[in-house]
């Protein structure tokens, strides 16, 4: 099953994590993920990409970047079972 998760990236950070979240002012909700890449060459989309699925304990290439390529807020896809989005 896929499933859709927005956030909001900041690169350059002193660590890759997921913190918190927050909404913008059109009402999306998103996660924050900080990420130590920069966003040049798809490394930053790489490393958001990995940091979800280790928060998520899904595989690495169960999460990609599939909206927002050059913007901070992205969506990303995620494979897995429907109990991941915590439905049974």
């Amino acid at each position: 099953m896929r499933h859709r998760l927005a956030v909001r990236v900041q690169p350059g950070g002193s660590a890759d994590r997921i913190e918190g979240g927050g909404s913008d002012d059109a009402g999306r909700v998103f996660l924050t993920p900080r990420v130590r890449a920069r966003p040049e060459d798809g490394a930053a989309h790489a490393a958001v990409a990995l940091a979800a699925a280790e928060a998520l304990g899904a595989g690495k290439s169960a999460v990609r970047v599939v909206t927002g390529g050059k913007t901070r807020l992205k969506g990303l896809g995620i494979e897995g079972p429907p109990e991941l989005a915590g439905h049974d």
